[in-house]
């Protein structure tokens, strides 16, 4: 199972999408191209109205890639400072060269490393964080995610239904039941976590949306 969503329904919210800038559109390309994950274009839009609609100033995210969410994030903030987290030193290479071209040098920061030993050095609260690394891993970032999130922020984690998988065994792919296993776990966790409200929703590869309440739910 590729689609978590009918195709013609996926099809139509596309079709409906703003056009994007060139270099954007190129990066889609080379994604496509070099089968490097990036977010799908409804994904994209709904980052950048949530980015909006909290008039988000700081964003945490884990996991860069060619750098193309990180300037989806800070295109939709009128200012602001995103800081990525990218293990690999071919994609900070990449994403560092995107930015630069886009210029936004100076409000995006890509740091190299594992996230689960960046986390903890960070300073600093964030308005929204970011999670599209790993799949099977997130469980490992939560609790450092969660603790840098301010209250009333929004934790967005992406490719959290991973094609169908998650949601039903008969969608499982052999090679791929620890991570769905594991991506179960994190999204139970999600739901009842007593810091966060949580919804799921079944767009691009699944998206669950977070609330970091500003007080603890009883």
């Amino acid at each position: 199972m590729s689609n978590i969503v009918n195709e013609a329904v996926e099809e139509y919210i596309r079709d409906l999408l703003p056009e994007k800038n060139d270099l954007l559109k190129e990066m889609e390309e080379f994604a496509e191209i070099h089968h490097v994950p990036i977010v799908h274009p409804e994904v994209a839009q709904l980052l950048k109205v949530m980015t909006k609609i909290n008039k988000t100033k700081s964003i945490l995210e884990v996991g860069t890639a060619i750098g193309y969410s990180a300037m989806i994030f800070t295109n939709a903030m009128e200012d602001g400072k995103l800081i990525s987290i990218e293990k690999r030193e071919d994609m900070v290479d990449l994403a560092r060269k995107n930015i630069q071209r886009a210029g936004l040098s100076s409000k995006i920061e890509v740091i190299q490393g594992n996230a689960e030993d960046v986390l903890p050095t960070l300073e600093g609260k964030f308005d929204l964080v970011f999670l599209d690394a790993a799949k099977g891993q997130y469980m490992k970032f939560l609790s450092s995610t969660i603790d840098q999130l301010k209250p009333g922020g929004v934790l967005i984690s992406d490719n959290v239904l991973y094609k169908g998988m998650t949601a039903s065994d008969e969608y499982v792919i052999r090679r791929k039941i620890t991570i769905v296993k594991r991506m179960r776990k994190y999204l139970d966790y999600l739901m009842k976590h007593s810091q966060l409200t949580t919804s799921i929703l079944p767009i691009g590869d699944g998206v669950a949306i977070s609330y970091k309440n500003e007080e603890e739910i009883k």
